[in-house]
C-alpha cells in the first residue's frame, strides 16, 4: 500500500508528482548530449509533422520535436530505459510501454503560451492509465514558463476540448475558469528533475518571458497494458489536428 510520503500515494491524489534530481549526473548528461546531437544533426531533415517552430526560417525557433524514437537509434533504444519504464510502472500500478518520446522547448523571445489542456483528449485511451514523465534541461520557473497543474483534476474526467492555433496543442479546454486557476500548482525545477503526470490531469504554461534562458525538456509517454484506444475519439482529434495545420500552411 502506498504511503503517504510515497511518490504513489502523491500521483494518485494530486494527479502529478515531481522527484527531484531523478537522473544521476552521469546519465543526465548522456541523455543531453544526444538531444544535442539530435536537434543538430537529424532535425534540419525532419517533415513539418515531427519538428516544430515558432518560426520556421528561424532554427533557433524550435519548440517541439515528435516520434524521436522513429528516428534515431538511440532515441529507439532509449524509451526502454529500465529506470524510466520501472518508475511509470510504479506509478500505473500495472506492465508499461512507451508510446511517445518527445522534446519540448520555450524559446528566448517567442511568447508561446501552453493553453490548458488534458494530454488523454490526444491519446483517447480507455481506461485512462497513462502518464507522462517530463524532465527538465534548464532550469524552470516562472518567468520562462513552469508547468502549472490543477491539482486533482484527474479525477473529473476528460473535460469538452476546442482547436486552437498554438501549434503542438491544437486542443485547449473550453470551459477554464477561476476555480481551476484556484487549484493550480506551478512547479519550479532544476536541470535533471523529473514531474509525472496523469493522462487526465489539467496543465498549462506561460509564455518564457526571459531574455536569456530556453526551457527545454525531454518527455516520455506510457500507457499501461489495460488501455484501449477510443479510435471514434482519437479519429475525431486527428482531424482537427489535420485542419489545424492546413490552417497554418504546414504539410499533414
Amino acid at each position: 500500500m502506498a504511503t503517504e510520503c510515497s511518490d504513489k500515494f502523491r500521483y494518485d491524489r494530486d494527479g502529478f508528482v515531481v522527484v527531484r534530481q531523478w537522473l544521476a549526473p552521469e546519465a543526465f548528461a548522456e541523455l543531453r548530449d544526444h538531444l544535442d546531437r539530435y536537434v543538430r544533426e537529424v532535425v534540419p531533415g525532419l517533415p513539418d509533422s515531427d519538428a516544430f517552430y515558432d518560426d520556421r526560417g528561424r532554427p533557433e525557433t524550435l519548440k517541439q520535436l515528435q516520434r524521436m524514437e522513429q528516428r534515431d537509434p538511440f532515441f529507439a533504444a532509449y524509451r526502454r530505459h529500465p529506470r524510466w519504464t520501472a518508475l511509470a510502472e510504479e506509478l500505473l500500478g500495472e506492465p508499461a510501454e512507451v508510446t511517445g518520446v518527445e522534446w519540448f522547448n520555450k524559446p528566448i523571445g517567442t511568447h508561446h503560451v501552453t493553453p490548458p489542456h488534458q494530454d488523454n483528449f490526444y491519446f483517447s485511451l480507455r481506461p485512462p492509465q497513462v502518464l507522462t514523465i517530463w524532465l527538465a534541461l534548464d532550469q524552470v520557473d516562472e518567468e520562462n514558463g513552469c508547468l502549472r497543474y490543477v491539482r486533482g483534476s484527474h479525477r473529473n474526467g476528460v473535460r469538452p476540448h476546442r482547436r486552437t492555433s498554438t501549434l503542438g496543442f491544437s486542443q485547449e479546454l473550453v470551459d477554464y475558469g477561476e476555480a481551476d486557476r484556484a487549484a493550480e500548482v506551478a512547479v519550479p525545477m532544476e536541470p535533471g528533475d523529473a514531474v509525472i503526470h496523469h493522462g487526465d490531469t489539467i496543465h498549462r504554461a506561460e509564455a518564457n518571458k526571459s531574455l536569456t534562458r530556453h526551457r527545454r525538456s525531454f518527455a516520455m509517454v506510457f500507457k499501461g497494458l489495460s488501455c484501449r484506444r477510443d479510435e471514434a475519439a482519437h479519429a475525431r482529434y486527428l482531424e482537427a489536428a489535420r485542419a489545424q495545420r492546413q490552417e497554418l500552411g504546414l504539410s499533414t
